[in-house]
């Protein structure tokens, strides 16, 4: 399973990390994140197309581990099971820098455009998931919710594993927070 490691030899990624922890995201140009990196702002240009672009750099591959291992989820599968697959993979691939993940969260939140960029980028992640589960024959109204239902327990799993002050794996926090909605629905 591939494994992003944020900033691992990216100067880019990390110059433009700093600096938006230092001076703000609104207030740090293209050319300072080059100027850090000791790169033209040209290069900057051939590696991301915006200074957003930064933070989400990982969207799309982590949409595209989440798609391959819903698509590998055994037939037999429940929905949810097949999600819950996808969002193991997902947290394989973006859970192994805590430290880093933390310091991006705080760029994020701290900005109201990236906040929207990030639920855009989670939208995409659940209509992706949705789409997989109907190809796999699962029903218009069941592919919706499940999908919308893990990124909704991929968010607070985030959220707690990302703020969480003891040591713990994004894998875990997801399995737990989809074992505790599996308990909360049982009673309905």
């Amino acid at each position: 399973m591939a494994r992003w490691e944020p900033g691992a030899g990216d100067r880019l990624s990390e110059a433009a990390l700093e600096l938006f922890l230092e001076r703000g995201f609104e207030q740090t140009m293209v050319a300072d994140i080059a100027e850090r990196a000791g790169v033209t702002a040209r290069t900057f240009f051939r590696h991301f197309a915006d200074k957003r672009e930064v933070l989400f750099a990982a969207a799309s591959a982590m949409e595209e581990i989440a798609l391959a291992a819903l698509e590998a989820a055994p037939a037999a599968a429940s929905a949810l099971d097949a999600v819950t697959i996808a969002l193991d993979a997902a947290a394989e691939m973006i859970g192994g820098d805590r430290g880093f993940t933390r310091r991006r969260q705080t760029v994020i939140t701290a900005n109201a455009e990236l906040r929207e960029r990030e639920l855009t980028k989670l939208a995409s992640i659940s209509a992706t998931l949705a789409g997989g589960l109907r190809r796999r024959g699962v029903g218009e109204l069941d592919a919706s919710l499940a999908a919308e239902t893990g990124v909704a327990i991929y968010r607070v799993a985030f959220e707690r594993w990302v703020n969480a002050t003891e040591d713990s794996e994004l894998r875990e926090v997801i399995r737990t927070s989809v074992a505790q909605l599996r308990a909360l629905t049982a009673v309905y």
